[in-house]
């Protein structure tokens, strides 16, 4: 995404939504940590799982529900929530939704 670096840009404009499924576009890719773009149909998720590190969420658009270590988490558009490295975690779209994720890997 280097046509991106220093130039203003609309998150939710930078990824669309899809029939069924979801859509992830990745805007930077560090040793570091990543900053990538989602756009989840409503009805998709990502089934449970953990990572190594901690995660940051933001909701661009639309109604997820995420749930960390079996607590759910009712989001909406402008709200965020760090999901804490090794838990287990999942996220389903109540209504489609777009979202930013920020991958800290240290």
């Amino acid at each position: 995404m280097s046509q991106l670096i220093g130039k203003a840009a609309d998150l939710g404009g930078l990824v669309d939504y899809q029939d069924g499924a979801v859509v992830s576009k990745e805007l930077i890719r560090k040793e570091k940590g990543t900053l990538t773009l989602f756009a989840f149909d409503q009805g998709q998720g990502l089934s449970q799982h953990t990572a190594p590190f901690d995660a940051f969420v933001y909701i661009l658009d639309g109604q997820a529900q995420i749930t960390i270590s079996a607590q759910p988490h009712h989001l909406v558009s402008g709200q965020m929530i760090i999901m804490p490295a090794n838990q287990p975690h999942a996220l389903a779209a109540i209504k489609r939704f777009k979202m930013l994720l920020v991958m800290i890997k240290a």
